[in-house]
């Protein structure tokens, strides 16, 4: 299985997870020219975008870590576009969720980082 394979499966799994738990989702793999969101959708009626991380075990590190500032910044962009793309959804208020999935150990970050579009951004 390939890198792209192995992403699609746990984004998938990311997915059913969130869904479970009371998440309605919207789209999957929304694409622009700035960049990529793996989820898209709503909870506790906010609009959340939602990042997957994915390692086989936590010898390189935890799969969140890998949820830099440069993939903040581009996330809060594709976001900005999302936005502008669905109306309807603008209203609501926005969050930046992080699903790592190590082994076979799933975690949901809720509002894991701020909107960063441009500025510098902690995790």
């Amino acid at each position: 299985m390939n890198k792209k394979d192995t992403g699609k499966r746990y984004e998938e799994k990311a997915a059913a997870f969130l869904v479970r738990n009371g998440f309605q989702l919207l789209e999957k793999n929304f694409r622009c020219r700035q960049g990529e969101v793996d989820l898209v959708g709503v909870h506790d009626n906010c609009l959340v975008f939602v990042e997957v991380k994915y390692r086989k075990d936590s010898m390189s590190g935890a799969p969140e870590e890998a949820v830099d500032p440069a993939k903040q910044r581009k996330i809060c962009l594709v976001s900005d576009y999302y936005r502008i793309r669905h109306p309807s959804e603008s209203a609501r208020q926005i969050r930046y969720d992080v699903v790592a999935i190590c082994e076979d150990s799933v975690k949901w970050y809720k509002n894991a980082f701020p909107y960063c579009a441009r500025g510098r951004s902690s995790w």
